[in-house]
């Protein structure tokens, strides 16, 4: 991660008493509320419905001494974290032959907690810290069910490039201490060996090191490849693959800094082509992509100038760039959520409001496991 700016919040409990403001924070973050009454299962959770469960996993949290001995603002991201663990169970939950379940809540619950702590302008969290809360809602059951993996090892390093493994056992701990079932032991059992795990992966608070980025992008694209594998770097040019929302400024960051690149620009492809934003863009793509072969053939760097706000599309770019042996640079571009509609508006070519939503809805940040090198550029001004 990029560095970041203090941020801590006034919500979070402090000492000595550590006293919890309920009314104050469900006033506050009002999103909370779409927690109240939406069921869990009698025997993993007799204690209520996931708003219960949510105030008592915060009060576990803020109870253990672990917790108590971080910095302020380790503790502020962890609190944040908890009220958000479970935000996505009501768009998850389903019930089937009398039991409950959410599937799938984690991954749903990153998307949205990062929707509403990117555009509640009330909220502001620099975007360090942002990820690590997303993170950790994301990555909260991983202590629980890291043995079942298919590939344990990769599944805990992989969380350790997007936060701190002793956090999400910290979280996954209030997790179980703010529940009522009876397969508690047997659940803090698994979190002391996903710790210990940590520990042997060298990644328990601290993400795990590779020899190199490239090393580190081949172990996670080949299965096949050891952690401690030492990639030859065979590559022969770079292209640079831009992500970020409209108006995030992308065009600006590339006069800047790669100004004699060849770019392949999806939105002067979309002009050429009289293609809107919000038409299909299936035309749009097939152009972009025979341009972007012509400079791989070739060996050119490049840019592929577009939002790219997908993991799925991101990986299937980086799959072609690579297989004509480009070494690809991520960069990420972000502006506060109030700035970047402004920038938008003063477009001439401004993109329609719904669809800078919708792509805002769909925005997966990139991270280091997805290219050999993943940059973020946050301007806060």
């Amino acid at each position: 991660m990029m560095a970041d700016s203090i941020w801590t919040t006034s919500l979070c409990p402090e000492p000595p008493e550590y006293t919890i403001n309920w009314d104050t924070i469900l006033d506050e973050y009002d999103w909370l509320m779409s927690l109240d009454g939406c069921l869990q299962d009698p025997i993993y959770h007799a204690e209520g419905d996931v708003l219960t469960h949510t105030k008592m996993v915060v009060e576990a949290l803020v109870t253990d001494t672990n917790w108590r001995s971080l910095d302020r603002q380790s503790r502020s991201i962890l609190f944040m974290s908890a009220l958000l663990h479970d935000i996505a169970k009501p768009l998850c939950t389903v019930e089937a032959d009398g039991r409950i379940s959410s599937p799938g809540h984690a991954a749903k619950g990153r998307s949205v907690a990062q929707r509403i702590l990117y555009q509640d302008t009330n909220i502001a969290i620099p975007f360090d810290s942002r990820q690590h809360i997303v993170s950790l809602v994301r990555y909260h059951g991983l202590p629980l069910w890291f043995l079942d993996k298919a590939d344990m090892e990769r599944a805990v390093i992989r969380a350790s490039l997007q936060t701190k493994n002793n956090w999400i056992a910290m979280l996954a701990r209030a997790d179980v201490l703010g529940r009522i079932c009876d397969d508690a032991d047997d659940l803090l059992g698994r979190i002391d060996m996903f710790q210990e795990y940590c520990e042997q992966l060298d990644c328990r608070d601290k993400p795990r090191t590779f020899p190199s980025g490239l090393s580190r992008f081949e172990y996670f694209r080949n299965p096949s490849r050891i952690l401690t594998y030492p990639a030859y770097d065979e590559t022969e040019f770079e292209v640079i693959v831009m992500c970020g929302l409209p108006g995030a400024g992308k065009d600006s960051w590339i006069a800047s800094n790669v100004p004699d690149w060849k770019v392949v620009s999806l939105d002067a492809i979309r002009d050429e082509l009289k293609i809107a934003p919000d038409e299909n863009q299936g035309a749009v793509i097939t152009h972009a992509k025979e341009l972007a072969r012509t400079y791989l053939r070739t060996k050119t760097n490049f840019v592929w100038n577009a939002t790219t706000i997908t993991r799925q599309t991101r990986r299937q770019l980086v799959d072609l760039f690579t297989d004509y042996g480009a070494r690809v640079r991520i960069v990420y571009l972000e502006t506060e959520w109030s700035d970047l509609l402004r920038r938008n508006q003063e477009r001439a070519d401004n993109v329609p409001l719904k669809v800078i939503r919708n792509f805002a809805n769909r925005l997966e940040i990139p991270n280091l496991t997805e290219a050999h090198q993943v940059d973020w550029v946050v301007n806060t001004g």
